[in-house]
């Protein structure tokens, strides 16, 4: 091999003015190319979620649900589509033969398909999901075993953030049954204990004075509570439920909050919350 040749054709190519003037032509279209695409993302992005701000009021609405689900949905596609765009014409620069490769990758996506039914699933359910509405960004859904919020529903998979902070990534294919707790109000059942000793009478007045004063601090309640009336009688109390109507998915702060203070005001009136008691009964046994 004669290493001085091509020595002298390596130095050739690297003090040639031109090869030098070609490279930095072609940078600075590529740098101008991510530029343009990271321009047109942001500013289409803007643009979406200006169109759906207009007619967002809240947060229950089932068609704002919608919008803020297709809403993520477009802007994900425009990222996609853009970032497809500028890889193509990046490409493009190299000379690199686009059209063939998108005609192969025509060819090659076919062979592929028939092995990627799971894929085309998952899209397809995507689409079903968002058209049937079934359920949309920022609702409170359990769906297998994952129970938390919706944060984003894709083409292919939708992802769920449960109160721990986990998130889940479900394949749209694979989900089969969704409980959805944000469509409709939700119904707190809230079961009162109160002791055999105790007046029933009495501690029904109460708890219907309670009900009768609730504070504005309940901004979760859609309707006043009802008091239902004795709902059991076990072997150490007197069980009485009430219900309330609230909000979507925060039925169970309410409870929460409604069994607390029901207790500070059963306490301050008398009325005593059944607890575990021992009876020690000692036998004499008389003398000889």
């Amino acid at each position: 091999m004669d290493y001085s040749k091509a020595a002298n054709k390596i130095e050739e190519i690297i003090l040639n003015q031109d090869n030098w003037i070609l490279l930095g032509t072609r940078i600075l279209k590529i740098i101008f190319i991510i530029l343009i695409a990271v321009i047109v993302i942001r500013v289409g992005k803007a643009i979406i979620r200006k169109m759906f701000t207009f007619q967002i009021k809240t947060k229950i609405r089932p068609s704002e649900r919608r919008e803020q689900t297709l809403l993520k949905l477009l802007e994900n596609s425009l990222t996609y589509v853009v970032y497809f765009s500028a890889i193509l014409s990046v490409l493009t620069e190299f000379n690199v033969n686009v059209s063939g490769i998108l005609a192969s990758a025509g060819v090659l996506g076919l062979a592929v398909g028939f092995g990627a039914q799971s894929l085309v699933k998952d899209i397809i359910s995507g689409f079903f999901i968002i058209f049937e509405d079934q359920f949309s960004v920022g609702d409170y859904v359990q769906i297998g075993q994952a129970l938390g919020t919706v944060k984003e529903i894709g083409l292919r998979t939708t992802k769920i953030a449960a109160y721990g902070g986990e998130v889940y990534i479900i394949p749209n294919g694979s989900i089969t049954e969704v409980v959805n707790y944000s469509i409709n109000n939700g119904l707190a059942i809230m079961d009162i204990r109160i002791a055999y000793e105790t007046d029933i009478q009495k501690a029904e007045m109460l708890i219907r004075e309670f009900i009768a004063n609730l504070s504005d601090e309940y901004e979760e309640l859609v309707s006043e509570p009802t008091l239902i009336g004795v709902q059991d009688l076990t072997a150490s109390e007197i069980v009485f439920r009430v219900t309330a109507e609230t909000v979507p998915v925060m039925q169970w702060a309410f409870s929460r909050k409604f069994r607390k203070d029901l207790k500070l005001f059963l306490d301050k009136n008398g009325i005593e919350i059944p607890y575990p008691k021992m009876v020690h009964i000692s036998e004499q046994k008389g003398a000889n």
